[in-house]
């Protein structure tokens, strides 16, 4: 065997779980994961919109910070307020390269005065600690957590069905957090998700992750779902995936999140800057002329999907953009995509071509979420 031949896929705690149901695995992030389960996407999909879904997530990295100055320390690796985040709340951050890339996307919840709970994405997981360990390992520990499996569960009845093993989860709105006890496990919960949905996600010991897992699949509304269906619900939403959407050549600004730039790191703010990439990041929030690609949501005229990759095109067949995520929509049964054009072509309303296997495809740029969001903020 070639000495670089690819390392063996790692398994999540619920892998047994997953074959036992019957599902298709596939490589994704470094780990066998399921991508769909005999039910189908389109199935699963519709499952989550109308009931209750649960995702594996387990391969995503968690990670604690901990010490007197780990807020203000992690707020000098992205453009958010991490500094005046309220215990028990949660908010979505950017880490951020020299030149205002975006190396990941993740969320933190500020568990005490000197903690911070993060969730990184699983295929950078690794060089996510890395680099928060060498930029501020020496003012707060940075302890990995791997140990710990995740679960989410995502729907309109997630919080009836958690609610049942777990009273008072209910009570949490959108982006708060807390710890209970489920299914004999200790767990921390959340208020969030990444389907457009309501919902939750849970972090329980590896050890005990099968048997929270099988507790709440023994709940009528629920249903396991594969990364296919979580794939078209999050593209429906509008939210991001990292590696397809935004990348470490993709700023803040270029990807339509300067939602996600606190108003008190932006120019003026009491604590303007400071974070890596600022004189970029901040100059294309200052001014959006600075701009030479800006991402946009479209909606296909035709029935024919529009899958990442797919080159953009204006009405005199010039190249102008490039397709990032695109699927046939369960919810719209039509096709939507996620991609970055020239900001000329960014306004709603604008008509583009996509090249499918040289056939050009009419789209328009709309707005996003293209499934309205059912965040319980209470």
């Amino acid at each position: 065997m070639s000495a670089t031949a690819a390392a063996p896929l790692l398994t999540t705690p619920l892998n047994a779980l997953h074959l036992e149901l019957g599902a298709r695995m596939v490589p994704f992030a470094g780990y066998s994961m399921p991508v769909q389960y005999p039910a189908g996407l389109m199935a699963e999909h519709l499952h989550t919109r109308q009931a209750a879904g649960l995702f594996d997530v387990s391969h995503m990295g968690q990670l604690r910070l901990v010490g007197a100055e780990a807020a203000a320390a992690f707020e000098t690796l992205m453009p958010v307020d991490v500094v005046d985040l309220p215990v028990g709340k949660q908010r979505y951050g950017l880490l951020l390269n020299d030149a205002g890339g975006i190396i990941d996307d993740l969320m933190f919840f500020r568990v005490a005065q000197d903690e911070i709970f993060a969730i990184v994405n699983g295929a950078c997981k690794l060089g996510d600690i890395a680099h928060i360990q060498a930029e501020i390992g020496q003012r707060c520990q940075v302890i990995a957590l791997p140990d710990q499996a995740l679960l989410a569960l995502q729907g309109p009845h997630a919080a009836a069905v958690l609610a049942r093993l777990a009273p008072g989860t209910d009570k949490l709105v959108f982006m708060t957090g807390g710890n209970f006890r489920i299914a004999g496990s200790d767990c921390f919960v959340t208020r969030s998700g990444y389907t457009g949905e309501d919902g939750f996600e849970i972090s329980v010991p590896a050890a005990q992750a099968d048997t929270l897992a099988r507790a709440l699949l023994a709940q009528p509304e629920v249903k396991p779902i594969g990364l296919g269906a979580r794939n078209s619900l999050r593209l429906e939403a509008g939210l991001c995936l990292y590696g397809n959407d935004l990348d470490t050549s993709t700023t803040p600004p270029e990807a339509g999140l300067n939602w996600a730039i606190s108003k008190v790191r932006r120019s003026g703010g009491a604590r303007a800057g400071g974070f890596p990439g600022a004189g970029t990041v901040l100059a294309q929030l200052d001014d959006p002329a600075l701009l030479t690609r800006k991402r946009v949501a479209l909606v296909a005229k035709e029935r024919i999907p529009v899958r990442e990759l797919a080159v953009l095109e204006n009405l005199d067949g010039q190249a102008v953009g490039q397709v990032t995520s695109g699927l046939l929509s369960p919810t719209l049964n039509q096709p939507i995509a996620m991609a970055y054009v020239q900001p000329d072509y960014a306004p709603v309303g604008t008509e583009l071509f996509a090249l499918v296997r040289g056939k050009p495809v009419p789209m328009v740029v709309a707005p996003t979420p293209f499934v309205p969001t059912r965040y319980h903020r209470g």
